[in-house]
């Protein structure tokens, strides 16, 4: 009895424990899928292919000339001078060519003959030229020449912010009456008007000589024209051999001055040849302008 009693409790215990609903199991974990990242777009950076120092030289000797002024099969004066533009009109195609004024003086001279010369290794290509247009020395020291029945390659002409001190050029001419030279140096000095706000007259350290005159002071960096060279300021030296006594001019370093593309435009302009302008801020070989 004693025993039954004593196990009764027991027994309802397990009982109740039995019948007891067992504790649900915790909620599961909510799985979340990976926030997947916005696609992230690489930059890839597009390096701009600039033409070499070479590549940049040989796109610049077409635009060159040497000028020969002849009397009686004798050259009596040369210079150099810069494919300025080229047109289309219905009396056919004709190149333009910017020069010096002094460079086709021929008051001097009877039955003159003007010609320009273009060099491509050992050929040599004569090209007859008519003078169309001439500039008042010193002030506008500027010529421009026709050549008939041609399509040259024109140049292009820098803009006057494009004209910096320190820029690095390649003076193209023909010193000498010789073949075509190069020389390199820097913009030495720009001058400005500071009423027109445009650049009159610029220097450069760049060694030329005698014949050079009319030749092309253009960017390393563009191929554009900065300037057409004029002439360069000299200095005398003497000496005596023999008790004699002897004396050159020397061209003096950094003194070879230029009229600027401004200068250019203005001349072209007031010579009523300013559709070449056109074209010639353009550039492009072999473009042509409708008249």
């Amino acid at each position: 009895m004693n025993r039954f009693l004593l196990g009764a409790p027991a027994l309802f215990t397990l009982l109740s424990c039995a019948s007891a609903t067992p504790p649900s199991p915790p909620p599961a974990a909510v799985t979340q899928a990976p926030r997947l990242s916005a696609p992230v777009e690489h930059a890839v950076a597009v390096t701009e292919l600039r033409p070499s120092r070479k590549q940049v030289v040989q796109g610049i000797i077409p635009h060159t000339v040497r000028l020969v002024v002849s009397e009686g099969g004798k050259a009596r004066r040369t210079a150099s001078g810069v494919v300025i533009g080229s047109e289309r009109t219905p009396a056919g195609v004709s190149s333009y060519i910017i020069t010096n004024a002094h460079a086709v003086e021929v008051d001097d001279l009877q039955d003159p003959k003007m010609v320009v010369t273009q060099e491509h290794q050992a050929e040599v290509t004569e090209y007859p030229v008519q003078v169309v247009a001439v500039g008042h020395v010193p002030e506008m020291d500027l010529a421009l020449l026709r050549v008939p029945g041609q399509e040259l390659s024109p140049a292009e002409l820098a803009t006057d912010p494009e004209l910096e001190l320190g820029e690095n050029v390649v003076v193209a001419a023909c010193p000498f009456g010789k073949a075509l030279s190069l020389s390199g140096g820097m913009l030495s000095q720009v001058e400005w008007d500071h009423e027109s706000k445009c650049p009159k007259m610029v220097k450069t350290d760049a060694p030329i000589g005698y014949g050079a005159s009319g030749g092309g002071i253009f960017s390393l960096e563009t191929g554009k024209l900065l300037a057409i060279v004029e002439g360069y300021r000299t200095a005398k030296v003497g000496f005596a051999v023999a008790d004699k006594d002897y004396s050159f001019d020397v061209p003096m370093p950094g003194e070879t001055f230029a009229a600027p593309t401004s200068k250019v435009r203005k001349f072209l302009e007031s010579k009523g040849y300013g559709r070449l302008l056109v074209r010639a801020s353009e550039g492009g070989s072999g473009q042509t302008a409708q008249r």
